[in-house]
């Protein structure tokens, strides 16, 4: 039997109005304990400047970018729009009595909602003077304590994409304090992936492990095809585990370590990266923290495990009911086509596909079972990728960033979707 989709169907949350020159991005979702659902997304491209509610007061973002805030009190049939927000790659997340959005601008910025998400507050600057990125990955809560992943750029010296001078930095804060005050806010210390590998053209330790799959090297990256470049290598868009089966490797009795899965850049398919950070307080939840790479009883570090769709952007859920670890992602079909020959129209390198969304289960974020996919998009540049993902009671909310046939690109879409995963827990095997 040919596999159907599990939520092909969706609700449009927003709509471009000029697919050639308003795009899509960062869709985030969180979960109120009264079941109110909180979208958000972020615009770009060179017609943003053009809309409603645009932010002058940011030169960082401005005027190619703009966030939007949404609520929806039916489960996602319909939503509300409910403010604009000056910054970009941005998550929401609830903390006390507050909803909360988080991203960046150059700095991080903060804005904070005391009524459910209805009215915000304005802006507030978390640094001074950094570039920081992400993606609105998970969040965790452990200890009375939030933690999330945001990606300090350490350097300047990558003139590509620059994944490979990202630094992965946990943040960690109470979920009873005024989060929008930097004091609020613990950040563990920064380990930007270039000081993990070295110059990768000549590392020995990564000989015949297939990293790079293309050459790309530091600092940047080569053409691999007329038009097409693949840039050094690198980790980002950041997700947050901890492992509490005491049976599990890297499982920490203590309770003070958490891992971070993040995207692999490598110019392949299938594998993540990942690093630890440790808690240096007595108790878990206080004290300093410290990145760390992670490694097998062997002895030998372990920087690439493997992970479906691990080369886009994907976010990881635990559910202590079924006691897994969700994983949507990306599914990639065809990512060692030679770069020039594919066809007309196929967004970037072989391994950036970006039309179907899938999803996965595993007991320990290291083997997983197929769950199925989740929707496909109607055209190769029709995407659907990018998602965000709450539990909602027997199902999972899925929130997408899409396009159909009138997207500009698989990159730059034209819809934010929200599919629902009715009985997810009834996929496990």
């Amino acid at each position: 039997m040919r596999i159907q989709p599990l939520a092909n169907p969706y609700v449009t949350v927003y709509e471009s109005p000029d697919p050639e020159r308003v795009f899509c991005y960062s869709p985030g979702l969180a979960r109120l304990p009264d079941g109110r659902l909180i979208a958000t997304m972020d615009l770009g491209g060179p017609g943003v400047a053009d809309l409603p509610g645009a932010h002058a007061d940011i030169p960082e973002c401005q005027p190619t970018w703009q966030g939007r805030i949404y609520t929806s009190d039916d489960r996602g049939q319909t939503w509300d729009f409910r403010a604009t927000f000056p910054f970009m790659h941005a998550r929401p997340f609830i903390a006390g009595g507050a909803v909360y959005v988080l991203g960046h601008a150059g700095d991080l910025r903060i804005i904070r909602s005391d009524d459910r998400g209805e009215t915000w507050s304005e802006p507030v600057r978390l640094t001074a003077g950094e570039t920081w990125h992400q993606a609105p990955c998970n969040v965790h809560y452990a200890h009375g304590c939030v933690y999330l992943v945001m990606e300090k750029r350490v350097s300047q010296r990558i003139d590509t994409w620059p994944v490979g001078e990202l630094a992965p930095v946990l943040m960690r804060g109470g979920v009873d304090a005024d989060l929008t005050r930097r004091e609020s806010w613990t950040f563990a210390s920064e380990l930007p992936f270039y000081e993990t590998v070295g110059n990768v053209e000549v590392n020995p330790e990564l000989d015949d492990f297939g990293v790079p799959f293309f050459s790309c090297p530091y600092p940047r990256g080569s053409e691999v095809a007329p038009g097409l470049t693949c840039a050094p290598i690198g980790w980002l868009e950041t997700n947050v585990v901890r492992f509490i089966d005491p049976d599990h490797v890297w499982c920490d009795p203590t309770g003070r370590t958490l891992h971070l899965w993040m995207r692999a850049h490598t110019g392949g398919t299938g594998y993540a990266c990942i690093a630890k950070v440790v808690e240096l307080g007595e108790q878990p939840g206080t004290g300093p923290m410290e990145t760390r790479l992670e490694t097998v009883p062997s002895g030998k570090r372990a920087l690439y495990l493997p992970c479906p769709g691990g080369q886009m952007k994907f976010h990881v859920l635990y559910d202590p009911e079924s006691a897994r670890y969700w994983l949507l992602s990306t599914q990639a079909t065809d990512s060692m086509t030679l770069p020039g020959r594919l066809p007309s129209g196929r967004y970037n390198l072989p391994n950036n596909e970006r039309r179907r969304l899938q999803l996965h289960v595993s007991k320990n974020m290291v083997d997983w079972c197929f769950a199925g996919l989740v929707a496909v998009g109607p055209a190769e540049h029709a995407s659907r990728h990018y998602a965000s993902m709450v539990i909602d009671g027997e199902d999972l909310h899925v929130l997408s960033r899409s396009g159909d046939e009138r997207a500009h690109d698989a990159h730059n879409g034209n819809l934010i979707t929200f599919h629902t995963v009715r009985n997810f827990r009834t996929l496990v095997y």
